[in-house]
């Protein structure tokens, strides 16, 4: 059996991860051995952070709802639970945006959450 001459795909490979390792500082974008180490670590910290992201705008949000809701005189808790009886069902990202870009609107929002809450 006629062994199999790879240096075409071998290449093809190696130059593959130096293109993806581009812009990493040092040997890190140089060198293929180097360069397929860092590369294992980049993929394996961006599939971490891609979940780590959606956790991090969470805690924005309920921050910045937070914020508006003590200003209209009730905590976090309180203005979601009433949210909820008042059977108004916004998400926290349209809800933080709105807090940030309409406090009329939202100062309404606790209005009726806090009736809701109260009946």
């Amino acid at each position: 059996m006629a062994r199999i001459k790879r240096s075409v795909a071998a290449r093809k490979k190696r130059k593959a991860v130096l293109e993806r390792a581009k812009g990493y500082r040092g040997q890190k974008s140089k060198s293929y051995k180097q360069a397929k180490e860092q590369l294992l670590k980049s993929d394996s910290y961006a599939y971490r952070d891609r979940r780590n992201k959606k956790r991090d705008f969470r805690r924005l949000w309920i921050t910045r709802i937070n914020a508006a809701a003590r200003k209209e005189g009730m905590s976090y808790s309180q203005f979601m639970h009433g949210m909820r009886l008042a059977e108004i069902e916004l998400d926290r990202k349209v809800l933080a945006d709105i807090a940030v870009r309409d406090p009329e609107t939202f100062r309404r929002f606790a209005e009726r959450a806090r009736e809701a809450a109260a009946a």
